[in-house]
């Protein structure tokens, strides 16, 4: 059996293509795809700790604070102490970070536009609700969401 002829191959494959997309499309903005992820849960679950960010994106905090640095040094969120942990801050999202969720969304309507035209709006139906049903029986969920949410809004990629 060749590498090729795994469905995991496949899967990472497209993938890699689709977040190459993603990051092209979203670099018009200057984001990454992972940075906007970010922008997203904060402004679900603002104010958040670093430490929440991370948690809810399955990461370690230290990865956590070297994506928010970079947010903060553009202007996209901002750090504050926590009023109640003197060793903590909380992150909120800038007016500037605000302002760019409608450009976030456009970008990911953009990705599952091209992914509909490339495979079919049925095609491209059935790989979202496929793709949700293996990230959910995985343990994943949507970053920032209430607990019951395992579903997400049509334009969030996670």
């Amino acid at each position: 059996m060749t590498t090729d002829s795994f469905s995991l191959h496949f899967l990472l494959h497209s993938a890699a293509l689709v977040e190459e997309q993603l990051r092209v499309r979203l670099a018009e903005i200057g984001l990454r795809p992972r940075q906007a992820r970010i922008i997203q849960a904060l402004s679900r679950m603002e104010p958040a700790s670093q430490v929440s960010l991370a948690r809810e994106f399955g990461i370690t905090p230290a990865s956590m604070s070297t994506m928010t640095v970079r947010l903060i040094e553009a202007g996209f969120i901002s750090r504050e102490p926590d009023p109640d942990e003197a060793r903590s801050n909380l992150l909120r999202l800038t007016t500037r970070g605000r302002g760019l969720l409608s450009d976030i969304h456009a970008a990911w309507g953009d990705i599952d536009a091209l992914i509909a035209e490339r495979i079919g709006s049925e095609n491209a139906a059935t790989l979202a609700r496929m793709t949700r049903a293996l990230r959910d029986s995985l343990g994943g969920r949507v970053p920032g969401a209430p607990d019951a949410e395992t579903t997400e809004p049509r334009k969030e990629l996670s």
